[in-house]
């Protein structure tokens, strides 16, 4: 079973085109949630994510409640550097959505308080440093989330 990324909002096209080809590349789904910052046919958005587009199964929702309604069982796991929990201690399993919010805002807040127990946080280790591009995030958790479940192999 594959696993699904989750873009609440996305704003930036190349960060989302990137992701894409991530998704291609390891049979990941990737779902857009919501007003997104860009048209999916951006050049942009296009250019990221290359001749690849045809190898990603992209689905798009109006909200991420519609997202989870559609998926009773689905495990829900969402990132934010707030978390007390790192990417490496969640228990990832095949088929588990890995949710991003937007690149300015990340995920509300109340969403975060009301799921601490699977909200979890990438370290890092510089006090300048205040966050890690959307695509190179969600390419540490995917691969992460793929090595737990022996993907690698």
């Amino acid at each position: 079973m594959t696993f699904h990324i989750v873009l609440v909002e996305p704003e930036i096209p190349p960060n989302t085109g990137n992701i894409a080809r991530l998704c291609g590349a390891t049979g990941t789904v990737l779902h857009l949630v919501g007003k997104l910052g860009f048209s999916i046919d951006d050049k942009h958005v296009k250019r990221a994510g290359l001749d690849y587009w045809k190898a990603v199964d992209i689905r798009q929702w109006q909200s991420l409640e519609e997202l989870q309604e559609a998926f009773p069982e689905g495990r829900f796991w969402y990132t934010s550097k707030k978390a007390h929990k790192t990417h490496v201690e969640a228990d990832f399993e095949p088929g588990d959505f890995l949710v991003f919010g937007k690149e300015t805002l990340g995920l509300p807040e109340d969403l975060l308080q009301r799921n601490g127990e699977r909200a979890i946080r990438i370290p890092i280790f510089s006090p300048i440093v205040r966050s890690l591009n959307l695509a190179n995030a969600a390419a540490i958790i995917v691969y992460e989330a793929l090595r737990q479940t022996g993907r690698l192999k």
